[in-house]
């Protein structure tokens, strides 16, 4: 049986995730997450040396052939309810650095949407909130 995320490796696990979506990790996004990590709350407490271990285990999760709805799953039970939205905006977040997200991405997105029941309103909010954040002049 896998080891159980906290909930710390959940937002991460996540965000590493939709990164890798694509199969590749820009150097945008590496940095934006490094940058949550850094900065938010959420990530109060937690030891940043770890996020390069933490990457390596996600990436070695996805090599199974249902790694996502795992990693989905696990995050799920080490999150609480209150971080749930969280955990999405995160990884609209890592989505949005690169101004365009793939299809391989919004695929993430929508499977983490519907597995944490999120209230799309909300997740529309998320959405249009990082399209603003990162736009151009």
């Amino acid at each position: 049986m896998p080891k159980t995320f906290s909930a710390h490796e959940a937002l991460i696990h996540l965000m590493v995730t939709v990164s890798m979506a694509d199969r590749t990790m820009s150097e945008s996004e590496i940095g934006e997450i490094g940058l949550l990590v850094e900065t938010l709350p959420a990530f109060e407490g937690f030891d940043r040396a770890r996020l390069g271990d933490i990457a390596a285990e996600t990436a070695k999760i996805l090599e199974s052939s249902e790694g996502l709805v795992h990693i989905i799953e696990r995050a799920k039970a080490a999150l609480p309810d209150k971080l749930l939205e969280t955990a999405y905006a995160l990884a609209v977040e890592v989505a949005a650095v690169d101004l365009v997200a793939g299809q391989e991405e919004l695929r993430f997105l929508e499977m983490v949407r519907d597995a944490f029941d999120l209230d799309p309103l909300v997740t529309a909010a998320i959405e249009r909130s990082a399209r603003v954040r990162f736009r151009r002049m």
